[in-house]
């Protein structure tokens, strides 16, 4: 049974350890292990986590099975791109989900819930990054309804970065 709740500050370190260790599952093999291990560091602390759920533009939400947690995703409403000729475009930051849950549908019933939210709140569509070579991802998006309507470098760290799509889906 999936149960999806949004985020409050107290939730920062859960969103920290699910953060690194879904993005290590996910990308740990697109560059060193030392440039993981230093984006990781960076971007999934706990001063980090806190900052950014403090900021109401970040809608974090937190999805669980069986009372445990299994992903989260962060939206951000009315973030425009020159990419998208729409205004009230929801971006979607993160989606993650951890791997030992992969095959129970719960990465499409966040997704769903964050569709629904967006469609809520007035919003024409939602855009993501999309790392290339992340096919079950891409894959995923694809038959979601979501198109290619550009690339991005992510970038890792200062001397590595992973080419990405930026993925669109109009509702």
């Amino acid at each position: 049974m999936a149960l999806i709740v949004k985020a409050k500050e107290e939730d920062f370190q859960l969103l920290a350890d699910i953060g690194r260790t879904s993005f290590i599952e996910s990308h740990g093999s697109s560059a060193s292990t030392a440039d993981i291990n230093d984006y990781v560091n960076e971007k999934y602390n706990c001063d980090v986590l806190k900052e950014e759920i403090r900021n109401p533009e970040n809608i974090y939400h937190i999805i669980f099975h069986n009372k445990q947690p299994a992903g989260y995703s962060k939206i951000i409403f009315n973030v425009p791109h020159s990419n998208i000729p729409l205004e009230n475009v929801t971006k979607m930051e993160r989606i993650y989900l951890l791997k030992e849950f992969y095959n129970l549908k719960l990465g499409f019933e966040l997704f769903s819930f964050n569709i629904e939210l967006s469609k809520n709140n007035n919003q024409a569509g939602m855009w993501l990054y999309v790392w290339k070579e992340n096919h079950r991802a891409v894959r995923f998006y694809e038959r979601t309804g979501f198109k290619v309507v550009g690339s991005y470098d992510f970038k890792i760290t200062e001397t590595h970065s992973n080419p990405n799509h930026q993925m669109f889906l109009r509702y």
